[in-house]
């Protein structure tokens, strides 16, 4: 088993800059054949994907909703993906989620593991 635990979340202005963690354990020795990803939910909105980084290699892949503005990283030794998130926008409001999936780019439904998520929320 897989135990992901997010982190980090909490009210901030727009423009403003928050770090994210998601910290695994269990399993963890798995972890070399897989990606860690970050999503979001927003009120009434559907789940959507934001950023992805592969395990081993660190490749990443972001959505252009995010992209120059958000950055994820992960530190092997301690188990531990981060998303930096900076110049906020109200959009970006949501609960942000850590996840597992096979490669940087799955389908939602293929993530295997989840966090319990960390509120988001940027006042204009």
């Amino acid at each position: 088993q897989v135990q992901l635990v997010e982190s980090g979340g909490g009210l901030v202005q727009a423009g403003g800059s928050l770090r994210l963690s998601c910290i695994a354990s269990g399993r963890t020795n798995t972890f070399s054949n897989y990606a860690m990803a970050w999503l979001r939910q927003g009120p009434g909105k559907e789940r959507e994907f934001v950023a992805a980084i592969s395990w081993t290699n660190g490749i990443t892949s972001y959505a252009d909703s995010v992209k120059d503005r958000f950055t994820i990283t992960r530190d092997n030794a301690k188990n531990t993906v981060y998303l930096q998130m900076d110049n906020l926008k109200p959009e970006d409001t949501a609960v942000y989620y850590c996840a597992r999936g096979r490669t940087i780019v799955v389908p939602i439904r293929d993530y295997d593991y989840w966090g319990q998520g960390t509120q988001v929320t940027v006042s204009s």
